[in-house]
């Protein structure tokens, strides 16, 4: 349009006020097009910005400076390094008046190159979430799996309490067997106390119900204090979103140290970041509060459950193998116990009570009635 206006004052001859009319413009914008022809040419006629050349409002220089290298800090360190956690930090160290919105925080890390554009995504709002209304109330379990230095592969459980994210434990094992879960467990609550209820994934390591029924160690230390011990569906890890979301973010964390040679190095590492994670970390999903600050805000839950008798009733049925002997598991170790070449192919029935076994035919007739040694595999028969 800037070029049939001009063109119409300087070819056509028409005045200023007619043009405005026919193309309805102010006659002030006719007069400035037309300077700008005359002085410039046809670039005086390209749009321009209506940016002020200054901005009173603007954030100063020195904050951007700042929000921008303590964006660097975080994300060299592995740590989260959003715009929330950053105006999180910024209020700690200078107060909440003098800290720019997270929005500019944001607008800020855009503009210097440090948000990479992402599609889409779906909204938080169609989220359905579940949390505790109290510390200790739930506590989610899982294990996780990290690479030494040397590429052995090692195991991580992560406790974390549902309602404060507090990481109550962190460690490490080459591998984690029943027994060593329930003592990691144990040490864990003599610092934390009981929780009401824990939950977990179905690994052979925190329930023995999917496998022949049974119970593994946590859930017979459970059962004795009368904590509530829930596992998800199969297949669906959603259910234990929150440990989940730890285990991304030790890894991440991780990723940015130098690689552990040992179990021990790794331990060590561990316990430096839950203690970051724990009072120093600002955790979105707390209001910038730090784990430590919302597990102590409020008291915390005590088993609810009756404590039941910790002793291990199970019925097994089994052949008899050719070499006269059956196998039962006992604390994730299998044993043989010897019956004797001469019922071999029979059919019988093993009564177990914690340690004490019964060995019964299919007539009903006691084959064997013994006390199982957990130190050894083979169980002998008695001789006279």
């Amino acid at each position: 349009m800037a070029q049939l206006v001009v063109t119409a004052v300087l070819v056509e001859g028409r005045s200023k006020s007619e043009v405005a009319r026919t193309y309805n413009v102010s006659r002030r914008w006719v007069i400035t097009l037309v300077q700008r022809f005359l002085a410039e040419g046809e670039a005086g006629l390209e749009p321009r910005s209506r940016r002020p050349h200054t901005n009173p409002a603007r954030t100063p220089q020195a904050v951007e400076d700042e929000i921008v290298e303590l964006r660097k800090d975080l994300d060299r360190d592995g740590h989260d390094a959003g715009a929330a956690t950053i105006a999180a930090h910024l209020q700690r160290r200078h107060g909440p008046e003098q800290v720019p919105a997270v929005s500019t925080i944001w607008r800020i890390l855009s503009h210097r190159g440090f948000v990479t554009p992402q599609p889409h995504k779906r909204p938080k709002s169609s989220f359905q979430r579940f949390c505790a209304d109290a510390p200790n109330e739930r506590w989610q379990l899982d294990i996780t799996h990290y690479r030494l230095a040397d590429q052995t592969s090692v195991e991580i459980l992560d406790s974390i309490d549902d309602h404060s994210r507090l990481a109550a434990s962190c460690t490490c094992r080459r591998v984690f067997t029943a027994g060593d879960v329930d003592t990691a467990f144990t040490a864990t609550t003599s610092h934390y106390g009981d929780p009401a209820s824990l939950l977990s994934d179905n690994g052979a390591v925190f329930t023995g119900t999917p496998r022949r029924g049974g119970r593994v160690a946590l859930e017979v230390t459970c059962s004795a204090r009368g904590i509530r011990f829930d596992h998800s569906r199969p297949y669906h890890p959603q259910t234990c979103g929150k440990v989940e979301r730890f285990h991304q973010t030790l890894k991440k964390w991780l990723d940015r140290q130098p690689r552990p040679a040992t179990v021990g190095q790794l331990q060590k590492l561990l316990d430096q970041f839950r203690d970051y994670y724990n009072t120093v970390r600002p955790h979105r999903a707390l209001d910038r509060r730090t784990p430590a600050d919302a597990y102590a805000a409020r008291p915390a839950a005590v088993p609810t459950g009756t404590p039941l008798d910790t002793g291990h009733y199970r019925v097994r049925h089994d052949r008899v193998d050719r070499a006269g002997v059956i196998t039962l598991r006992h604390n994730s170790r299998l044993h043989h116990i010897g019956i004797g070449r001469g019922l071999a192919g029979v059919r019988v029935l093993a009564l177990v009570s914690d340690l004490h076994v019964r060995i019964i035919h299919t007539d009903g007739s006691l084959v064997r009635e013994l006390t199982l040694d957990p130190d050894r595999d083979y169980q002998p028969q008695t001789r006279p």
